[in-house]
């Protein structure tokens, strides 16, 4: 599923959040699975949103693409701070998630939050922190892309 654009939205007094129906809309059981992977996320203080069938297929690739590039302490202890923290939440009959206490503790988010589709999963941010800096974030967009489109050395480097 490919998940673009943003809503805004009230995380409620019972710590739910109505997931956007045009993100609902998409879901695919099937392939996406029953319930969305939540993970507290510290750049930004923000909750990421998984689909459940989604996660799993991330959490496979980077293990295997992580085995060569980390030692295995490190890997062991990455994996063990990352997968204790990811909780499963099903959504409720109409479409929303309760979100962990912890998690809504651990980065700090308001009531008032905007969700934003970021390629393979929702990001749940505060809207006092996102929206003001939404034109330097679209002035960036060129750097960044750039970060990622340059061609590479042989030796793996920049050029």
């Amino acid at each position: 599923m490919l998940f673009i654009g943003s809503s805004e939205l009230t995380i409620d007094a019972k710590q739910r959040l109505a997931i956007p129906a045009k993100y609902r809309s998409q879901w695919n059981e099937g392939i996406d699975g029953k319930a969305w992977i939540c993970v507290p996320w510290p750049e930004g203080m923000l909750l990421r949103l998984y689909p459940e069938g989604g996660f799993e297929r991330i959490a496979n690739l980077q293990h295997a693409g992580r085995e060569t590039l980390m030692p295995p302490t490190d890997q062991a202890q990455l994996e063990a701070e990352f997968f204790s923290l990811a909780e499963r939440v099903e959504p409720d009959s109409a479409g929303r998630l309760s979100l962990p206490k912890q998690h809504l503790e651990l980065v700090g988010l308001p009531n008032e939050v905007v969700v934003i589709g970021a390629r393979d999963r929702l990001e749940v941010r505060g809207r006092d922190a996102w929206k003001p800096n939404s034109k330097e974030r679209f002035q960036m967009m060129p750097r960044l892309a750039e970060k990622f489109t340059r061609p590479t050395n042989l030796d793996g480097g920049k050029k």
